[in-house]
């Protein structure tokens, strides 16, 4: 299949947002939490004998209900070792549900039909955080072509929260906000917005990521919050060009400028000079005012030497460009200082 370029662009000026969309509150996040157990209950699809970790665990769990087993001897192919994974949200409480992930460890090839028995999931202190145990479901069938990977699953509200992770935000005085990406100017700006609607200083920006907050007296910290992630501010993006080489995705801003250069990138030649007027050999195609594209030469011509990356990919793509060429020539301008904004490649 011919790959095809996607080019999308993305405003890169000022704009409105609001606090929550951009920062988040130090220390009320979710947690990690794991756990291994089995998936029982599978019509001849689960862990072969060459998996001695699961008949160790089937022998482990029938000798917890008095019945003594050597592992050898376990020949079942109706069991799956599992490692289950979840997310315990912030201020998660006792009996609260969540969803859990489940993760085949051993040679198994479907946890489709299986039921989870029950795992106690642990936090990175080994403490137990929650149980699990469920059916599992793998989001479909596993013939007839489709996508479902058959040896991962979820059980859909399979967790049960049995410890609470103690934070107690309504007896503090302080709070910190860590924005998502450093920038000094977003720093500032909440600070600003902050400060600007509490007519007093309640906010300190301490670094390009970190504000930190100190509640009124006439109100709980709860409240705080939540007013300060409702404020709007006035965001700064940076100007960014992204690069997908897998999918030949390039995401960038608008105005993107591209400096004075001229690259040859096989039978392609970009000339950006300072002219009052570009060169237009014989069928010659005007882009725009600033952009010409010579198609007998396969070459790219600018006028007084400006153009955006936005123009310059919209001609590559008129010369029949592959997506393969226009990352490499993005990259090559990139290396050279002909374009100035941020280039991720992912």
């Amino acid at each position: 299949m011919k790959k095809v370029l996607l080019f999308l662009f993305i405003c890169t000026t000022i704009y409105a947002t609001k606090i929550n969309d951009v920062a988040n509150i130090v220390g009320v996040r979710e947690n990690q939490i794991i756990g291994y157990s089995l998936v029982v209950g599978l019509k001849k699809t689960g862990d072969g004998t060459t998996s001695k970790f699961t008949l160790q665990s089937i022998a482990n769990m029938l000798k917890a209900m008095n019945i003594d087993m050597n592992p050898t001897d376990i020949k079942s192919k109706n069991v799956a070792a599992v490692v289950v994974t979840a997310n315990l949200g912030a201020f998660a409480k006792q009996g609260d549900k969540f969803d859990i992930t489940v993760s085949s460890i051993g040679d198994a090839k479907s946890l489709e039909g299986g039921t989870l028995l029950m795992t106690p999931l642990k936090g990175v202190d080994g403490k137990i955080y929650a149980l699990a145990q469920g059916p599992v479901s793998i989001g479909g069938k596993n013939d007839g072509g489709s996508e479902s990977l058959p040896t991962t699953g979820l059980v859909y509200e399979g967790g049960n929260v049995e410890r609470e992770i103690s934070i107690d935000l309504y007896n503090q005085k302080y709070a910190t906000l860590s924005l998502k990406e450093s920038n000094f100017k977003n720093s500032v700006s909440i600070q600003q917005a902050i400060n600007s609607f509490y007519n007093t200083q309640v906010a300190v920006a301490m670094d390009p990521r970190t504000i930190k907050l100190q509640k009124p007296e006439n109100k709980s910290m709860v409240e705080f919050l939540a007013e300060v992630q409702g404020l709007d501010m006035d965001y700064n993006t940076k100007n960014r060009i992204i690069i997908n080489e897998r999918t030949g995705t390039i995401v960038a801003g608008v105005g993107i400028e591209v400096k004075p250069i001229v690259l040859t990138q096989g039978g392609i030649t970009i000339k950006i000079k300072e002219e009052e007027t570009p060169s237009q050999p014989a069928g010659s195609m005007v882009i725009d005012d600033d952009l010409v594209i010579g198609l007998n030469q396969n070459e790219i011509y600018t006028k007084n030497g400006t153009t955006t990356v936005a123009n310059l990919v919209r001609a590559l793509q008129k010369l029949g460009a592959t997506p393969k060429d226009i990352i490499s020539i993005l990259e090559t301008m990139k290396s050279a200082g002909s374009i100035s904004a941020e280039l991720k490649v992912i």
